[in-house]
């Protein structure tokens, strides 16, 4: 099935792709998906993220034929050379990036037997580092300097596809307030847990294990806090991307399993009744 180009200013091509470890239907439907919109809009070569499957999947076209390389990473290069590449990422751009011309790539095929490949051919090895990049959250503005980005966005801009500030994820967020202000608890009831190694007074303990009774509550405020505000700016913002989402509740798991198991620990090291 033909499926839809993920065009710039859609931010879903800055997501890491994930390996691939089911090699069964779900994988060839990707595949078959993929084929059928390069197909339909003439292109040589793609990765999955690119019509938002963020899978570690590349399909290049040769002649009729089209390899497939899934997890594939490159393990050998040589040759460095200057690159004119283009993306359907950013309609109408090029540049120069410089490249290996020689590549020895590790991947897998469709039924999961792993193939090594010795590229020697500049314009596939360019165009398969070109569409690793992608697996990796990254683009081809990434590999050109600050002034020639920027022109290149501006340029953008003047036909319309630069995105509106309600329509893009901020790069700062008063969320990440909640998460700066956690992770200094979570530091210091990691610290209280040295107690038992000094010799406190009594006083000073107890004064201790309250902070530590204090901290794993307003811990759990502020990741249910933090929970809501992402939700919020998952609907406020149309570009919040999938992969930002799902690092909100990464966020919030590792914080607060984090705050448990220091808490379970000032009970039987630091408390002192």
């Amino acid at each position: 099935m033909v499926q839809k180009l993920v065009i710039y200013p859609d931010d879903r091509m800055n997501c890491t792709s994930t390996d691939v470890r089911s090699f069964n239907q779900t994988l060839w439907d990707v595949l078959e998906d993929m084929r059928d919109t390069m197909l339909a809009h003439d292109i040589k070569a793609m990765a999955a993220m690119q019509i938002a499957y963020p899978y570690n999947i590349i399909l290049i076209k040769e002649g009729e034929e089209y390899h497939e390389y899934i997890n594939p990473r490159i393990i050998k290069n040589e040759d460095l050379f200057d690159s004119e590449e283009s993306s359907i990422h950013y309609p109408d751009v090029t540049v120069t990036i410089p490249r290996y011309g020689k590549i020895k790539l590790v991947y897998e095929d469709r039924n999961g037997q792993v193939h090594y490949e010795d590229i020697e051919d500049r314009e596939l090895a360019a165009t398969l580092q070109r569409k690793i990049d992608i697996t990796f959250g990254g683009n081809i503005l990434d590999k050109v300097d600050k002034n020639t980005r920027e022109k290149i966005l501006d340029a953008l801009a003047g036909k319309g596809l630069m995105p509106q500030t309600d329509d893009v994820c901020p790069t700062f967020s008063r969320k990440d307030y909640f998460v700066s202000f956690t992770d200094k608890l979570l530091i210091l009831m990691g610290l209280s847990l040295l107690t038992p190694l000094f010799k406190f007074s009594k006083e000073t303990v107890e004064n201790i294990y309250t902070f530590d009774k204090i901290a794993f509550p307003l811990i759990i405020v502020l990741m249910i806090g933090f929970f809501f505000y992402a939700q919020y700016e998952a609907k406020k913002y149309k570009q919040c991307s999938s992969c930002q989402i799902g690092n909100n509740i990464g966020v919030m798991v590792k914080r607060t399993v984090a705050a448990l198991a220091f808490a379970i620990g000032a009970y039987f090291l630091v408390n002192p009744y």
